[in-house]
């Protein structure tokens, strides 16, 4: 199957295996433009946004192309919190309270009906950057300015996104993840995560994704139910879905949901759940190909090696002695020594990866751990050089 990887980046190293161009997402209707110009002469079976920052324009493309597609609308929804949470109260599905914090007007007057404890978070960054739990008035003026400050520093195009933060009522309770694909209308389960630590903040940091769930089957049903009532609020009916929900009072309590993959190192959990990497799975569907899933036995995981403090990568030692844990398939460290190493929630990436596979979820929970266990992560201080 040809591809042809539409990046932002001037320098994709992806033109050793297919073709590449560079485009300005800033601009969508021109980036729209030169994909087609580019495409003219070449037949298209499927368009894929495999970000947030992509689904919209892939959605857009698709339409203009004849094929089958989200609506940019649909994507949109799935993309922006703040409207996401609107059309969730529309479809009477069980929400958290929420409040809309405009960063121009004084904090004071706009935070005194939220109740606490409570979740501030920006309305389109993903990977729990800038999701910081507050206890009381104090804390959420400061954590408002601390997310303010990201918002600043990321430069999103959309003034009014960069403008505003969304507050939610705190759910207490485990968080889970599902994966999923959805086929003109119709949603197919492809995995469900449990997130053993706590997710209790101040940060919201993911860390051990473990399939399958060992939540009772009434409320991993539960789970997928929430999901296809999301998917359908929003109008999304084609293609990925990767959704967070919180498990509270019986229920699972949407928390994001969005119209692309898992992404990352992580999909390749979803090749030990259905015998399929999630990138044929999706290349499949977008190209009206069949996309069976095989049932396989066991249980994998992935440890997202968080960023516990800030400082400059000097090395990672014991990675032999945690290739060695029972259990565990792989470990890779995903940042360059010399880089700068920055914690959640200004944070954007993770330190590497660990992947696990036995027969139980408990026994890859302890391999991740023990492996986890024997990584010592050394660093420097990182040094503010003052102007004289």
């Amino acid at each position: 199957m040809e591809c042809l990887v539409v990046s932002q980046g001037e320098h994709a190293l992806v033109n050793q295996l297919d073709q590449g161009m560079h485009v300005d997402f800033s601009d969508p209707d021109l980036a729209i433009q030169k994909i087609r110009k580019r495409l003219q002469q070449t037949p298209v079976q499927g368009v894929i946004g495999t970000d947030d920052t992509t689904i919209e324009i892939a959605a857009q493309l698709a339409a203009r192309l004849g094929l089958r597609h989200n609506t940019p609308a649909a994507a949109r929804l799935s993309r922006r919190k703040d409207l996401a949470r609107q059309q969730l109260q529309q479809a009477n599905l069980p929400l958290p309270d929420t409040w809309l914090i405009d960063r121009q007007q004084p904090l004071a007057d706009q935070i005194s009906p939220v109740r606490f404890p409570c979740v501030a978070k920006p309305l389109s960054l993903s990977g729990s950057r800038g999701v910081i739990r507050a206890d009381n008035p104090t804390s959420l003026q400061q954590t408002l300015l601390r997310i303010g400050k990201i918002l600043d520093q990321e430069g999103l195009a959309d003034e009014y996104e960069r403008q505003h933060i969304l507050i939610e009522s705190f759910l207490p309770g485990p968080e889970v993840a599902f994966e999923g694909l959805l086929s003109n209308g119709e949603l197919r389960a492809l995995a469900l995560f449990d997130k053993p630590d706590p997710l209790d903040g101040p940060f919201f940091e993911e860390t051990y994704y473990i399939t399958p769930s060992r939540h009772p089957p009434e409320l991993m049903e539960k789970v997928r139910q929430r999901v296809d009532q999301a998917c359908q609020a929003y109008g999304l009916r084609e293609g990925s879905v990767h959704a967070e929900c919180r498990l509270a009072d019986g229920d699972a309590w949407i928390l994001e949901l969005a119209s692309r993959t898992i992404g990352g190192q992580c999909a390749r959990l979803i090749q030990f759940a259905t015998g399929r990497s999630l990138e044929s799975l999706i290349l499949s569907h977008a190209s009206g190909l069949p996309s069976e899933q095989v049932s396989i036995s066991g249980a994998a995981g992935v440890l997202m090696i968080p960023i516990e403090q800030t400082g400059i990568l000097r090395r990672v030692e014991g990675i032999a002695e945690a290739l060695k844990v029972t259990g565990i398939v792989d470990l890779e460290i995903s940042v360059q020594q010399g880089y700068e190493l920055i914690p959640l929630p200004e944070g954007a990436s993770y330190l590497g990866f660990i992947f696990a596979r036995a027969e139980t979820a408990q026994q890859v929970e302890q391999a991740l751990r023990t492996a986890f266990a024997s990584l010592k992560i050394v660093t420097a201080p990182v040094l503010a050089v003052q102007p004289l």
